[in-house]
C-alpha cells in the first residue's frame, strides 16, 4: 500500500480477502487499489498489472520470505496465465511451491487456506 506521502506501507499479518474487483481489494476493514502480495510479514502493495507479465523481479519479496511459505498462490488476473520460465525457475530454486490461476480462483483458495491456518502466501493481480 502507498500512503499519500508516497511511502510504501503494509498491513502486518494475513487477512482474508473480503472482496476484489474494480482494480483493487478489500481486506481488514480497509481497501487497496492495485495488486497485492500477501506474505508472512503482511500484506504489501505489488507493482504487477494485468497483462504486464509476471517477471522474476516482481517476486523478489516472495523469495526473501521463502522459508515461511508452504504454498504461493498466484492470481494472474481475469484469466490464468503461464509464468515466464525465468519466474518459474526462480520460485522453484527458492523452494517455493506455487499454483497459478485466475485472481478469482486464487482469492477463493487463499481464503480457505487462511481459514485452515496454512502458511500460504499470495500474489494477486488486480482485476477491473
Amino acid at each position: 500500500m502507498a500512503g499519500r506521502d508516497g511511502e510504501r506501507r503494509f498491513l502486518p499479518g494475513r487477512e482474508p480477502i473480503d472482496s476484489y474487483g474494480s482494480g483493487g481489494f478489500r481486506f481488514g476493514d480497509m481497501s487497496h487499489r492495485g495488486s497485492i502480495l500477501v506474505l508472512p510479514s503482511g500484506m504489501h502493495a505489488w507493482e504487477a498489472i494485468e497483462g504486464g507479465g509476471l517477471a522474476p523481479g516482481l517476486f523478489a519479496p516472495v523469495v526473501d520470505e521463502a522459508a515461511d511459505i508452504e504454498l504461493l498462490l498466484i492470481g494472474a488476473g481475469r484469466d490464468m496465465a503461464v509464468l515466464p520460465r525465468e519466474t518459474r525457475t526462480l520460485l522453484s530454486e527458492a523452494g517455493i511451491p506455487f499454483e497459478t490461476m485466475a485472481t478469482a480462483a486464487a482469492v477463493r483458495t487463499y481464503n480457505v487456506l487462511v481459514a485452515e491456518n496454512r502458511r500460504v502466501a499470495a500474489a494477486f493481480v488486480a482485476v477491473p
